[in-house]
């Protein structure tokens, strides 16, 4: 029996939140981060930007994201393979904090070379996010036994770390360039991935246990007489089977809801009556629902699935709920349009975003922390780090749907690309229902459910009870 660490807390292993803070911090790093990444490529020279174009600085960042979201696909790998995930996070958060830091460097030790200082700091960053971002998700999973009821509750508590480190972010950036300038910024973000390094250095080896320790593929050969090289089974294909599958509806479910970085912000921007009596609120404000909305339903919602033991629903389900919930925000977005009427000069309450905000953030409470904790369950365990980069790889390919979907709003308008994203979303959840059944006889069983399907004899009728 492997040794998961000591004691739990509010009915999980203390090894969950020692995971909750590391990642806490290392989002919060991230995120402060690309808070002002953009605004620093853009920003004068003679203020301390690099001056560039904001096409050019839009590309870039585009380049950055993707890279972000792939490269846990060979991180996972390694941590299967050679690292394991513990020495994973470790190796990945050095290389993190010495890219910000690279980042954060004085213009006078890197002139003329400050571009090539730049880009060194990305780099580091890049990589260091592929060994670090599928492994600490992974981790998580691996606290709990195989039907284990709270292993989605401990991702919705997981997932609210995240979301903590997001939301200080932000504000702490902001802080920080406002009153020193652009590279202190960059330190602010060093300084939070060293945080996220000292707590797991300093409790791993008590709160963890064994967890992280050995590489998965070593694991899973140690347990199998068949040796490292083995072909998957029926059952493990199947399962496979499900994550494939699942990650069609993830792209479905981020391009819509990563339109709130653009056509909605600009929309917010553009059209909304952002007055209270005599105080305008800022468009970037309207950013800060999203991890607000989760910091505070999150815990309700992991309370509820414990509390609804046997009858808490499927991931299927959930991700259907989650697909639903995605149409109503999108359907308060044509309530926005539509209160404009005819005319674009008019404006349109706020009250419409706020709502719609509301319920695309209770949609991703269905569904991401929902997704990293399945795929725990259903990745054979010498692939589990790496199922959980090729996770990663379906928001990838969301975002990049996301931006051509936002470019057309030239041509089609906004009430036809919300309108349209709202029936996509729900005739997705309607489909997800339907094959629910179907999804869960491919788990085998690995959420403690199992579809049930009428017996048949010979000739492929049921059989009689």
């Amino acid at each position: 029996m492997s040794n998961k660490g000591s004691g739990t807390l509010f009915g999980h292993p203390k090894g969950l939140f020692l995971l909750f803070g590391t990642e806490l911090w290392e989002r919060f790093s991230y995120y402060a981060m690309r808070a002002i990444l953009v605004l620093y490529l853009t920003d004068k020279t003679v203020s301390g930007g690099l001056g560039w174009s904001t096409e050019d600085a839009l590309s870039l960042y585009g380049i950055y994201t993707g890279l972000v979201y792939i490269t846990p696909l060979i991180g996972g790998w390694i941590a299967d393979n050679f690292l394991g995930q513990r020495r994973s996070i470790i190796i990945g958060g050095l290389l993190m904090a010495a890219g910000q830091f690279t980042l954060a460097l004085p213009h006078s030790m890197v002139d003329p070379n400050a571009t090539t200082a730049f880009y060194l700091g990305l780099a580091l960053l890049i990589v260091g996010n592929g060994l670090f971002k599928p492994n600490i998700s992974t981790m998580v999973g691996d606290l709990y036994e195989e039907g284990d009821h709270r292993r989605d509750g401990a991702f919705t508590i997981f997932y609210m770390g995240i979301n903590l480190g997001a939301l200080l972010a932000g504000i702490v950036a902001g802080a920080a360039t406002a009153a020193y300038g652009w590279k202190a910024g960059f330190l602010a973000a060093g300084i939070g991935m060293v945080f996220s390094l000292v707590f797991q250095m300093l409790f791993a080896e008590k709160l963890l246990g064994d967890v992280g320790k050995v590489p998965a593929a070593k694991r899973a050969a140690s347990m199998s007489q068949t040796g490292r090289n083995q072909v998957l089974t029926k059952q493990e294909i199947d399962r496979l089977k499900v994550i494939m599958i699942m990650g069609l509806f993830v792209v479905v479910f981020w391009a819509g809801f990563e339109q709130a970085g653009g056509l909605m912000n600009i929309y917010t921007q553009e059209y909304a009556d952002r007055m209270i009596g005599g105080f305008e609120v800022p468009t970037a404000w309207f950013q800060s629902l999203n991890p607000l909305f989760i910091i505070t339903m999150a815990p309700l919602l992991a309370s509820l699935w414990v509390k609804m033991g046997d009858k808490e629903p499927s991931s299927p389900i959930k991700f259907a709920i989650a697909l639903f919930l995605l149409a109503i925000g999108f359907v308060c977005m044509v309530g926005a349009v539509l209160q404009q009427g005819d005319d674009m000069t008019a404006k349109t309450s706020m009250l419409w975003i706020v709502a719609a905000y509301y319920f695309h953030t209770m949609g991703e409470l269905c569904l991401s922390p929902i997704g990293l904790s399945m795929i725990t369950k259903l990745a054979p365990l010498r692939l589990a780090s790496l199922m959980m980069g090729v996770w990663f790889g379906f928001n990838a390919i969301a975002n990049y749907v996301a931006g051509m979907i936002g470019a057309h709003v030239g041509e089609s308008g906004p009430l036809a690309i919300f309108g349209g994203i709202a029936l996509t979303a729900a005739a997705s959840g309607l489909i997800l229902v339907v094959f629910s059944n179907q999804l869960i006889r491919w788990m085998h069983g690995a959420e403690g459910k199992v579809a049930t399907q009428p017996e048949t004899g010979p000739n492929g009728k049921p059989v009689e009870a």
